[in-house]
């Protein structure tokens, strides 16, 4: 067999490479053609519950999906007011007769709800729900002034104690009425992004309600969350790009009826019993959604003057706020990156 020349050698050798070339650039292609966005939206906890995540394995990506909504399921199971055999259910029923024992996550999720409550001076409060029970926004019925007087005795954060050592709770106010609505969705999101992180998904979106983590980029490309108008469900008045951040919604749209003109909502003031009507809307951005999700909320009570001393105050706390007359405000790196 003849031996190769140096300039056949050459041939051969640049044609070895281009053949590899082919091969690799088709192996690359076959694996991004693999790789695709999955997603799968449900009805939990009240609201819409949405999960997209980018993975190559089809199979793994069916198995993360599920594993998040059962998640989602199992959270709505423990901490709904509306199922009498929940954990939160048995804690309104209990607590105020002594000692209850809990398990260690509504324990500290209760702990949490109080380090917020602190920090928000009790404009974020779970026993708003003391009163807020009384409302029913499907019917549109709100208590009379003599309910609301008489339950607001038992709205303060400071009724519901809880012993570390023992991991029990008690109310010390007969009348305590719990409700973790205001921070047990950005609590399951978390819990989701988690399952993401564990799962080793590094691109994805998990939201529940208002309530959203954004995990990685989009691709290249930042995530895109739009804040709507609270008088028109159709308009978006910001859209932002977005890249691992958590965001926070509370609005006075969500569940509302109106009654001799005015709005009765259900982000109630924990001082009054009555809606809060100083803001229409409120996002929250920051690094987990138990605590935008608490803020958001919180916000809305304060009001846009007192709600952004409050963001400005914490590092790594973006708030956006839509006033009673449908003015923006910006907490002051927003305000400064907008200009």
């Amino acid at each position: 067999m003849p031996r190769l020349n140096i300039e056949q050698s050459q041939l051969f050798k640049q044609d070895v490479r281009k053949q590899l070339l082919v091969f690799l650039i088709a192996h690359l292609v076959a694996i991004t053609a693999a790789a695709e966005w999955h997603s799968d939206t449900q009805s939990i906890m009240g609201t819409r519950v949405h999960a997209e995540i980018w993975e190559e394995d089809a199979a793994l990506a069916r198995r993360v999906l599920a594993q998040i909504m059962a998640e989602m399921r199992r959270i709505d199971a423990a901490f709904s007011t509306f199922r009498e055999t929940s954990e939160l259910s048995r804690l309104n029923r209990e607590a105020g007769f002594g000692w209850m024992p809990v398990s260690d996550e509504l324990f500290e999720l209760l702990q949490k709800s109080r380090e917020v409550s602190d920090l928000t001076k009790g404009a974020f409060d779970i026993t708003y729900a003391s009163v807020g029970r009384y409302y029913d926004y499907r019917a549109g019925e709100r208590p009379d002034d003599e309910t609301i007087r008489g339950a607001l005795a038992a709205i303060d954060y400071r009724y519901v104690e809880l012993d570390e050592r023992t991991r029990t709770v008690r109310f010390t106010h007969p009348e305590v009425y719990v409700d973790l609505g205001g921070i047990a969705k950005g609590h399951a999101v978390d819990r989701c992004a988690a399952i993401l992180a564990r799962e080793g998904i590094e691109q994805g979106t998990i939201s529940a309600g208002g309530d959203s983590r954004i995990v990685g980029d989009r691709r290249g490309k930042p995530w895109t969350v739009g804040i709507r108008d609270p008088r028109r469900e159709d308009t978006m008045l910001v859209v932002l790009p977005l890249v691992d951040t958590a965001v926070s919604t509370s609005g006075d749209y969500e569940r509302f009826f109106e009654q001799d003109g005015v709005r009765y909502h259900h982000i109630l003031d924990p001082a009054t019993g009555d809606s809060a009507r100083a803001t229409r809307s409120v996002t929250i951005l920051g690094d987990d959604a138990t605590f935008t999700d608490a803020l958001s909320t919180s916000v809305f009570v304060l009001g846009p003057s007192e709600g952004l001393k409050l963001i400005d105050s914490l590092p790594g706390v973006d708030a956006i706020i839509i006033d009673a007359e449908g003015v923006m405000h910006y907490s002051a790196e927003l305000k400064e990156l907008a200009h």
